[in-house]
C-alpha cells in the first residue's frame, strides 16, 4: 500500500488553521489529532469541539490519539465530531478493553490501539486481532521534540510478524520524530502510517504549502517510495 502521511494538528500555527487545513487537504492524506488530560500524560491539547470544528472543514479523515485516563468517556463525544478513527492507550484499557474496542465500532469508526514506548505488545495481544490500526509511540508521550526511541524499530517488527503469522489486519502507524532522520528506518521496519508534525513538517518552511512539499520530497528521497 501507498504510505500514508498524516498533519499533527497538535503542531499547526492555531492562528492559521482554516488556511492549513486547507493546502493540508490538497498535499497529505489526513490528519492526527491528540486528546490529552492533563493526567495521563502532563500537558493538554486538543478538546472535542475543536476537532469537531475541524471535522467540518477538513476533507480528508481525521484519526484520535486519546491520551487520557478514561478513554470511554470521550468516544461519543469523538464520534459525533467525525473522527474516522480512534485510538486508546493499551495502558488504560485493560480492564474494559473488549467493551471500548466494541463501543468505537458501534460508533462507525476505525478502532486503533497506541503502546507507549516501554509498553510490550504482549500487554495487548489478546485483542490486536480486533483493531484497524496499531499505533507505536517511537517517543514518551505528552511533548514535541523528545529523542526518538530506537528500540521501537523492533516492536514494529514483532508487530508485523504477528500480524503475518495470525493473518490479522491492522496498520502499523508511528507516532513521535517522523521525520528525515527516521523516515527509511521506519519504511524497511515496515511502517505503513506516518504522523508528522513540528520536525517532519510544520519547521521546515513558514509557508504551509512549501512545508508539505517538503516533507514529501523528503520520505521520498529517504525511502524511494513515491507519496505524490
Amino acid at each position: 500500500m501507498k504510505p500514508i502521511i498524516t498533519a499533527s494538528l497538535m503542531c499547526m500555527d492555531f492562528l492559521d488553521i482554516r488556511h492549513q487545513i486547507d493546502v493540508i487537504d490538497e498535499e497529505l492524506d489526513g490528519y492526527h489529532a491528540d486528546i490529552m488530560d492533563g493526567h495521563f500524560c502532563k500537558n493538554m491539547a486538543l478538546s472535542p469541539d475543536i476537532i469537531k470544528a475541524i471535522c467540518s472543514h477538513a476533507k480528508k479523515p481525521v484519526d484520535v490519539h486519546m491520551m487520557t485516563t478514561n478513554p470511554s468517556d470521550w468516544i461519543d463525544p469523538l464520534a459525533d465530531a467525525g473522527v474516522s478513527i480512534i485510538s486508546p492507550h493499551a495502558e488504560t484499557i485493560n480492564t474494559d478493553a473488549y467493551r471500548i474496542l466494541n463501543k468505537i465500532k458501534d460508533r462507525g469508526c476505525k478502532t486503533g490501539i497506541t503502546l507507549n514506548p516501554a509498553t510490550p505488545l504482549s500487554f495487548c495481544k489478546h485483542y490486536l486481532g480486533r483493531i484497524d490500526v496499531l499505533t507505536i509511540m517511537t517517543v514518551d508521550v505528552g511533548f514535541a521534540g523528545q529523542p526518538f526511541v530506537t528500540e521501537m524499530l523492533d516492536k514494529i517488527r514483532e508487530a508485523i510478524k504477528l500480524r503475518e503469522e495470525n493473518g490479522w489486519h491492522y496498520d502499523i502507524m508511528v507516532d513521535g520524530q517522523c521525520n528525515d532522520r527516521t523516515y527509511k528506518q521506519l519504511y524497511d521496519a515496515g511502517v505503513e502510517r506516518y504522523i508528522i508534525g513540528a520536525s517532519g513538517l510544520f519547521q521546515l518552511d513558514p509557508d504551509i504549502r512549501t512545508a508539505c512539499q517538503k516533507a514529501k520530497t523528503l520520505f521520498e528521497e529517504k525511502t524511494g517510495v513515491a507519496v505524490r
